[in-house]
């Protein structure tokens, strides 16, 4: 055994030390510890000539303990304590009742289905933190296999090797404009109306496929988009909206609320998609949290 972990005292010392200390009377601590008082006398010899110091001084009715002794009762009761919760620790890490759990997530999940999901979540695990951290995309997808994150809300274009997803959403995307902008008079738009719109996006090296959906579509309404300003995340793209800069693509689940220097058209015919999905790694199996996390997000369907 490494020197570090050798002691010359046993648990059964410590607690024997612990009862004496308390009831500061052999008989009385030897009857609470169900042992003979003779065997109790010894147990606390040897636990004094292990640590080289007196920790009792003995009278002929009664004990009373040494600076040493003092100081031992001390130190000891938290390690005890901390022994005693390690069953109920450990069964409540393997229920998945506490731990942690890091989501990343990106602004459509919170505008639709993520703040009912930890709500649940929290509802039923409250002794498990939520780290949660908004990324776009393939960032997300970057830190679930290097291990920085348990788990995401993101938007795939194809299946993930390693890991492993549930569609929560998916919708057409409408668009955002400004109060004052000529189309915003219209009940609804088609894609070809956008040309000569300036639109804001989001960098392409954050979700390539949708980024190049969007510029698709724009193609086969016969016009080549005027990107104005690629920014991320999603509320600043509808913050230069607000601002007149442009228009942005956005889907009918995210404009609950908007502010009163935009509005939401809805797309006619060929429009882009959006589709959000939950994802984990396969191999993350052996993380109770995590896997009361991933239950708790597969009881809720796809949509709102």
């Amino acid at each position: 055994m490494p020197r570090e972990y050798q002691f010359g005292f046993e648990l059964r010392h410590l607690v024997y030390f612990r009862e004496v200390a308390r009831q500061l009377h052999f008989r009385r601590a030897a009857e609470a510890l169900a042992v003979a008082q003779p065997a109790l006398s010894r147990q606390i010899q040897q636990l004094e000539a292990t640590l080289g110091t007196p920790l009792l001084r003995r009278h002929s009715r009664r004990v009373e303990l040494t600076p040493a002794g003092a100081a031992l009762r001390d130190r000891i009761e938290p390690i005890l304590r901390a022994l005693r919760g390690i069953p109920t620790e450990l069964q409540a890490l393997a229920a998945g009742q506490v731990g942690q759990v890091r989501v990343g997530f990106t602004g459509l999940a919170m505008a639709t289905v993520l703040p009912a999901i930890l709500r649940e979540f929290q509802r039923g695990h409250p002794g498990v933190r939520v780290e949660l951290n908004e990324s776009p995309t393939a960032a997300q997808l970057a830190s679930l296999r290097a291990g920085e994150v348990s788990c995401g809300f993101f938007h795939p274009d194809a299946t993930i090797p390693g890991i492993r997803t549930k569609e929560l959403l998916r919708e057409r995307n409408g668009v955002l404009l400004p109060v004052d902008h000529p189309l915003a008079s219209r009940a609804s738009i088609r894609m070809r109306d956008l040309e000569g719109t300036p639109l804001v996006l989001f960098p392409r090296l954050h979700n390539p496929g949708f980024y190049d959906r969007i510029i698709g579509a724009c193609a086969a309404a016969g016009f080549s988009p005027q990107v104005a300003e690629e920014v991320w995340p999603r509320a600043n793209a509808i913050g230069l909206v607000r601002a007149g800069i442009g228009a942005t693509f956005v889907c009918p689940s995210e404009v609950r609320q908007l502010p009163p220097e935009v509005v939401f058209r809805p797309l006619t015919g060929p429009a882009p998609e959006s589709r959000l999905v939950f994802g984990w790694r396969e191999d993350a199996v052996d993380d109770p949290a995590l896997a009361a996390f991933v239950a708790t997000v597969e009881r809720h369907e796809g949509g709102t």
